[in-house]
């Protein structure tokens, strides 16, 4: 196990969904404060094989960098995903994910039902985050970024700090066995070093935790095959297939029904195949 309720790490791929209650996601899929397509969305990404749901209240483009990207108050974050937890916590049982960066959102989005915190900052960017995962004991997933990339070599610099940062929130009080790491593809990288990290993914074992990671529909994607967000599904699957194969635990996506079956067909050739 590895804090994730129910989820038993090495057993099979994961496939954690993307629900974004907000109304600038750049995969142009979020529901806003819609909380009966919110619910329709949820029980489909469950009925297709979805094994953890992540709710994003903020956009994680880099404001300024991105057309109509502006940053969300603490409050305004709140707003958004409060209702979209509970109301998801109340009819199921699949774990619950908050996509935050912030101490206070994460708290009460883990007193609303949220069993994970997905952080994209890695509990660097808030110095209250990691009490909160350790004080509440949730799982959670420390990904790399950064605003001033610079690499000697992309892989075994962001190998070098995820393990710093992993050991520095377990010196905290969070439990080792709760952290899923993520390398950041698409955060502080260019298309060259994310295709690098996707390359190399098996290098992030050494690490000794479970490895996520989230290509789906990145820019990476549209710039390598020259489409846009909405064609970007055969690319998104060749990353997910790919990725398995290099032994990855969870896949974040935004399309669950096409990349679970991906997924399980990589499994049966990568993992075994139990009819």
């Amino acid at each position: 196990m590895f804090g994730i309720k129910a989820l038993k790490s090495g057993s099979k791929t994961f496939i954690m969904g993307v629900i974004n209650v907000t109304p600038d996601s750049f995969s142009g899929d979020g529901v806003g404060s819609d909380l009966e397509a919110l619910n329709q969305k949820a029980l489909d990404f469950i009925r297709n094989g979805a094994d953890i749901l992540d709710i994003g209240g903020e956009s994680t483009r880099p404001p300024g960098l991105y057309k109509g990207v502006v940053p969300v108050s603490e409050g305004e974050e709140l707003k958004r995903i409060i209702p979209a937890i509970s109301s998801i916590t109340s009819s199921t049982s699949v774990p619950v994910s908050i996509d935050t960066y912030k101490a206070e959102v994460a708290l009460a989005a883990i007193k609303a039902g949220a069993s994970i915190v997905n952080d994209v900052w890695g509990l660097q960017k808030d110095p209250n985050m990691a009490a909160v995962v350790a004080d509440t004991n949730v799982g959670v997933v420390i990904t790399h970024n950064t605003n001033t990339p610079s690499y000697t070599d992309v892989v075994e610099d962001t190998v070098s700090s995820l393990s710093m940062m992993v050991d520095e929130a377990v010196k905290k009080g969070v439990k080792r066995e709760s952290i899923v790491i993520d390398p950041g593809i698409g955060f502080g990288k260019n298309v060259v070093q994310n295709l690098e990290i996707l390359r190399r993914l098996d290098e992030y074992r050494v690490i000794g935790r479970p490895v996520m990671v989230g290509t789906s529909r990145k820019s990476t994607i549209g710039q390598v095959l020259n489409l846009p967000v909405g064609e970007r599904l055969e690319g998104t699957a060749a990353t997910v297939a790919l990725a398995i194969s290099k032994g990855v635990d969870i896949v974040r996506v935004h399309d669950v029904k096409e990349m679970a079956r991906v997924s399980k067909m990589s499994d049966a050739v990568v993992r075994g195949w139990n009819q």
